[in-house]
């Protein structure tokens, strides 16, 4: 074990003009049993960097210091992806721990996931590279203010999650940010439990968990229909990209979540639940339900529910949708939408049948809306005309000059305040989730763009 004073944090792990003590350290390990000792003795601001390897656990790499604000305990591979860790068993978070850094490691081990006790807090999970075997949730996140940022989790058949955000007894973790994460390779072929992330637990949907899951990208998401399932309520799900996938984005239980700026392509967005704002995104399916509005097995879940809640309230607005034939479609619960609404999206498909289909006793307010390729389907609130789509050159259809979605939308939404770019939107706004013009070109995510080598 080696042990080099002083150490340099980088700014990504300290606070801007935050002092870190003039003992931190950078200690060089070489073996679990030396990095178990220096974890045990670190101090704030230290750095324990593990030698490049394979590593063979046979009980927990416990650790149990914590670090400050200004000055995290980061825990770290030499070299991102080049310390693995295999055998029985991983890293383990003792109660309580928190401002401490877990990076670069290259997780090959049975035994039990990686998992955040609903104490601990201000915890960093980052470019770590995730597939267990014989375990059933990988990462757990039980406590509040965790960061779970360029990771891979790839490659398992089994049923259970990748990432799964809880929370200590009946409560819900508080403000976890998960971003710029690849999820890949789930093919679980069971009918449910094979979920790429799940926000919650049914009996936890009241609770507000102000989480964000952002910049993420999701392939052959296929061990669930529910790539994200959102159990949880005031929560925002934006900028993700869902390809080559049968998951969607699921808000299956609580209220009051955003969708925002998606892009999905052979995915979509399914909700239950009530005051949600689904808005901006691009959805494009060949197998069509792009949007999917949930029907009920009861009219208002109660706070530890299984049932599928009626949507109430909930706004589709702005959004890009484009299959063939039922572009949006509603499942086949007796509780019908209430009070929603409908407006500024364009739906285009091309079969010579109803592109909108949700459920005759609905009650759902259109307006603005632009509906090309086949029959709308809905009384009115939609305009039948060609809305001039020209696909840049990411794959993603756009609104061309001269287009009629072109400062056409209607009504009042004052939060729709970009589109899924985002460009600023001001003005009269565009029908859709691209605002003709601006400088940036959304494009779909790739597998540079995310995981442990991504800037």
């Amino acid at each position: 074990m080696r042990r080099v004073l002083p150490v340099i944090l980088s700014a990504a792990l300290m606070c801007v003009g935050a002092a870190v003590p003039a003992s931190a350290a950078v200690v060089r390990v070489t073996s679990l049993s030396a990095l178990q000792t220096a974890l045990n003795s670190a101090a704030p601001g230290d750095r324990v960097e593990l030698a490049d390897g394979s590593y063979t656990a046979s009980s927990a790499i416990a650790i149990k210091k914590s670090g400050t604000s200004s000055a995290p305990i980061t825990v770290t591979a030499a070299n991102v992806g080049k310390a693995e860790i295999k055998g029985s068993a991983g890293f383990s978070f003792a109660g309580g721990l928190h401002d401490v850094v877990l990076q670069g490691f290259t997780l090959r081990h049975g035994g039990g996931g990686l998992s955040v006790p609903g104490d601990a807090h201000h915890l960093r999970i980052t470019r770590n590279s995730v597939q267990l075997s014989g375990v059933r949730d990988w990462v757990t996140v039980a406590g509040n203010d965790v960061e779970v940022d360029h990771n891979t989790f790839q490659n398992r058949s089994t049923e259970g999650v990748f990432l799964q955000i809880t929370g200590p007894g009946t409560e819900i973790a508080q403000r976890t940010r998960v971003h710029h994460n690849y999820f890949y390779n789930h093919t679980f072929a069971g009918s449910n439990g094979g979920e790429s992330i799940r926000l919650g637990y049914s009996h936890k949907q009241s609770k507000s968990a102000h989480a964000v899951i952002e910049l993420n990208l999701f392939e052959k998401a296929n061990g669930d229909p529910e790539a994200i399932s959102v159990k949880s309520s005031d929560n925002v799900v934006r900028y993700n990209t869902i390809r080559d996938s049968t998951g969607y984005i699921v808000l299956r239980h609580g209220n009051r979540n955003l969708v925002d700026g998606n892009v999905l392509l052979g995915s979509g967005i399914r909700f239950h639940g009530n005051d949600h704002r689904v808005v901006n995104n691009y959805v494009q399916n060949t197998g069509d339900r792009a949007i999917v509005f949930g029907t009920g097995s009861e009219a208002d879940s109660g706070p530890t529910s299984t049932g599928h809640d009626r949507p109430d309230r909930v706004t589709v607005a702005f959004n890009t949708l484009i299959g063939t034939g039922q572009v949006v479609d509603n499942d086949g619960g007796a509780f019908l939408p209430k009070d929603c609404v409908f407006a500024n999206n364009i739906v285009r498909g091309t079969a010579q049948t109803r592109l909108i289909d949700i459920a005759a006793g609905s009650t759902v307010r259109y307006e603005g809306n632009i509906v090309f390729g086949a029959t709308a389907g809905i009384p009115g609130g939609y305009r039948t005309v060609d809305p001039k789509l020209v696909v840049d050159a990411a794959g993603l259809s756009r609104l061309s000059a001269g287009s009629p979605a072109i400062d056409t939308a209607v009504g009042s939404y004052p939060y729709v305040t970009t589109d899924f770019d985002p460009h600023a939107r001001a003005g009269a706004l565009d029908v859709g989730a691209d605002e003709f013009g601006g400088t940036v070109a959304r494009k779909p995510l790739t597998k540079a763009d995310v995981g442990p080598a991504a800037v």
